[in-house]
């Protein structure tokens, strides 16, 4: 949450085109250049007059004073006041106030005549200070602009540029925002466009006054502040649920089976028995079977809980994945997941941490006893979706909206490798969790944490059913060359964009 918010004016918080354009036509006209088309004349709102009178007239530096002046005749009295105020914007602006945010306008337009704006539309009271530039001609750059703005706005005390938002509708604020060293939200409601803004590398991009309001209350909201014992029963609640249901629904199931297996005779596929027939255990297949049925019946428990957090963990990350990464990034991702689950399972061998775990042997021998293809299934397509919705969908979900995001990631995956209940999977599960939370923050999908899930499993399930076959690949060199890799990978990633 930033404290201190500069807007610009035109284009952001009122639209001015009939002012703008009639006045700049009427300039023109003193020149004998006719223009009819006011639409034609939109560059000029925004960006400095005279720059616009050199830029798209080609006049001189002279005549496009002159061309200034000839504006500001008309619109000193008359096209001032050609203006709009965007709906919802005082609303805004009271709600940011309330909420102790401190308000400034940092305008390219004369302070006089921003002054003059503000009190016509009655949003005056609103802001602390109000900068613009000088009917001199100076201070009309917008990085002066937001450094004068900045300057009253602390006082003379050292600005704290990282609580510092410029708010504007076009690439001179952005580009004057970043000269200065805060953070820039492009508004796509006024005159620049999404590509505009894009392209100057605007940090936040929002279409609607509706939108930039939600966006700059975040985090302040009172009805997203719920009591501690809400916060952590928001969090307890899936979380119990989704271990309860599933833990009943493996209980009957095997109720259920065992007395089906009772009443029947054979059923070898199914289950074990006695040299007398007796029923004694399940096979792998059922055991297989019971686990997906479990695993599918606490996610139905707890969907709800997960489509409510995914779609606020969307909301928050929808504006900082605006534009679509490249396909090169999800290539370099599964090149990532691979390297990094064949890498560790090898690591693990070598370390032989396998073979001192007799929980993991015993997960591992019934999980590869059934058909290669229904413990697929189970353990590598369902498992995983189940798990990803209770574990990236709800409580990292849930975690980063109150924590540090690396915090939140660090402690989703400690939750994630504890749950499987044995050291081996449990180290695998905090590194894996990690991953996936890289990838979701990266890439703004819950889908892509699931992908990865659901790959890791696919080949750590196929790696341990090969068994024997896959023993000459247990070697220091094969195992350093995947975790180098995967280092080189992720460097690849970091290097384009910091996410955590």
């Amino acid at each position: 949450m930033k404290q201190y918010l500069l807007f610009d004016l035109d284009g952001t918080l009122t639209d001015p085109k009939v002012g703008i354009t009639t006045c700049v036509q009427y300039a023109l006209a003193s020149f004998g250049i006719e223009e009819p088309d006011l639409d034609k004349l939109e560059p000029f709102i925004g960006p400095p007059l005279k720059d616009s009178f050199m830029e798209f007239y080609h006049m001189d530096e002279a005549d496009a004073q002159a061309a200034v002046e000839k504006y500001r005749e008309r619109f000193r009295d008359t096209g001032i006041f050609e203006n709009q105020i965007y709906v919802g914007v005082p609303q805004m602006l009271r709600s940011l106030q309330k909420k102790g945010m401190h308000l400034a306008v940092a305008s390219s337009k004369p302070t006089v005549f921003v002054e003059r704006i503000l009190e016509h539309f009655g949003i005056e009271k609103y802001f602390q200070v109000v900068v613009g530039s000088e009917l001199d001609g100076t201070r009309v750059e917008k990085d002066q602009v937001v450094e004068e703005a900045l300057r009253q706005l602390f006082g003379g005390k050292p600005v704290e540029r990282d609580k510092v938002y410029m708010i504007g509708d076009r690439r001179f604020d952005v580009e004057g925002a970043r000269a200065q060293g805060v953070e820039s939200v492009g508004v796509t409601y006024g005159y620049g466009s999404m590509e505009e803004l894009r392209e100057a590398k605007a940090d936040y991009i929002v279409r609607s006054v509706a939108e930039l309001h939600k966006f700059l209350l975040r985090g302040t909201d009172e009805l997203q502040k719920p009591t501690a014992f809400q916060k952590l029963w928001q969090l307890l609640y899936p979380v119990l649920m989704f271990l309860l249901v599933r833990s009943l629904a493996s209980y009957l199931l095997q109720l259920v089976l065992v007395g089906v297996g009772q009443s029947l005779s054979g059923g070898d596929f199914f289950f074990l028995r006695d040299g007398m027939g007796t029923l004694i255990d399940f096979t792998g297949n059922t055991w297989a079977i019971i686990a997906a049925v479990s695993y599918a019946a606490a996610a139905a428990a707890v969907w709800s809980a997960v489509r409510m957090a995914l779609q606020t963990t969307a909301e928050d990350m929808r504006l900082l994945h605006l534009k679509r990464e490249p396909k090169i990034n999800y290539v370099i991702l599964g090149v990532l997941a691979v390297s990094v689950v064949f890498g560790l399972n090898i690591l693990f061998e070598l370390l032989q941490l396998t073979q001192r775990s007799g929980s993991y042997q015993a997960v591992q021998e019934n999980q590869f006893s059934a058909y290669f293809l229904l413990g697929l299934v189970c353990y590598g397509l369902i498992a995983p979706v189940a798990e990803e919705m209770l574990f990236r969908g709800v409580i990292y979900g849930w975690m980063r909206r109150i924590l540090d995001r690396k915090v939140a990631m660090v402690l989703s995956a400690l939750l994630f490798g504890l749950y499987h209940m044995n050291m081996v999977q449990g180290i695998y599960g905090v590194l894996m969790g990690c991953l996936m939370v890289y990838a979701y923050e990266y890439f703004g999908s819950f889908i892509t944490a699931l992908a990865i899930h659901i790959t890791a499993n696919v080949l750590a399930y196929c790696v341990g059913y090969a068994g024997e076959a896959m023993v000459g690949m247990v070697s220091w060199p094969v195992c350093l060359a995947f975790l180098a890799v995967a280092a080189g990978e992720l460097w690849m990633l970091h290097r384009q964009r910091k996410v955590l």
